[in-house]
């Protein structure tokens, strides 16, 4: 998505036992002036605010400003009313917004088919007199 420069200096995964809720850092520019912090759930049920709320905490204990969050499921209408009300800004990625995402990046997906869409050309039949 352009971030950080390459597709191996874009960021890295550090989500493991006492991550304290950060599960990825994303270099927003090629010097890593300013990084994204990333926690992604893996859920069937919806994601509500205590989820988010933790992870505004884990953005603090980071003294980070942004955050994405990332589920495969949904987020409840609280969890989305509080981050429009917190000073750091948390991106909320649910699901279907994901799967967007990946397609339109080109990211975990593979093309199976391509589509060619023809018009006539009225310059090949020209004007006749």
């Amino acid at each position: 998505m352009g971030y950080g420069g390459s597709r191996k200096d874009a960021g890295q995964a550090v989500g493991q036992s006492g991550d304290e809720g950060i599960d990825g850092i994303i270099k927003e520019d090629r010097l890593g002036l300013d990084v994204v912090y990333i926690q992604a759930k893996r859920w069937n049920n919806t994601v509500g605010r205590p989820v988010v709320q933790a992870f505004a905490g884990s953005l603090e204990g980071q003294r980070a400003r942004k955050g994405v969050l990332i589920t495969t499921s949904d987020f409840s209408r609280e969890a989305r009313d509080y981050v429009k009300h917190i000073e750091k800004k948390i991106v909320l990625i649910d699901g279907g917004e994901l799967a967007k995402l990946m397609i339109d990046s080109g990211v975990g997906v593979t093309e199976v088919a391509t589509y060619t869409v023809k018009r006539l050309d009225l310059d090949y039949f020209g004007d006749e007199e």
